[in-house]
C-alpha cells in the first residue's frame, strides 16, 4: 500500500497543495488569494507554506508590486508527484475499507 506523506497530510497543507496542483505547471497564486480561499490567518498560512517550501514541494516568489511586498506561491514538480502519491495512498485506504 502506498504511504501517506506526513508533511502534506496535515489538513491546511493538504488544502494548499490541492489548490496548487490544479494550476498550470508554470502558474502561481498570490499569498492573499490562498489566505482568503482557505480562510487562514497570515501566520498560520505562512507557517504551513514554510513547511512545504522546506520539503521542496512549493516555491515562494517574493517581489514588490507598486512598492508593496507580495508573495506568490507555486507547486514544484516534486510537489505534484508527492501530492499524486498521497492521493493514491488515500484512495488505497478507502478501497480497503469496502
Amino acid at each position: 500500500m502506498p504511504a501517506l506523506n506526513e508533511t502534506i497530510h496535515q489538513t491546511a497543507r493538504l488544502r494548499v497543495m490541492a489548490v496548487l496542483v490544479t494550476l498550470d505547471p508554470t502558474a502561481e497564486v498570490e499569498f492573499t488569494y490562498l489566505r482568503g480561499l482557505l480562510d487562514l490567518t497570515d501566520g498560520n498560512l505562512g507557517a504551513h507554506l514554510r513547511k512545504l517550501e522546506e520539503a521542496g514541494f512549493i516555491t515562494l516568489n517574493k517581489t514588490f508590486v507598486d512598492r508593496k511586498p507580495r508573495t506568490f506561491v507555486s507547486v514544484t514538480n516534486e510537489g505534484r508527484i508527492v501530492f499524486k502519491e498521497h492521493v493514491e495512498a488515500l484512495e488505497s485506504i478507502l478501497k480497503n475499507k469496502e
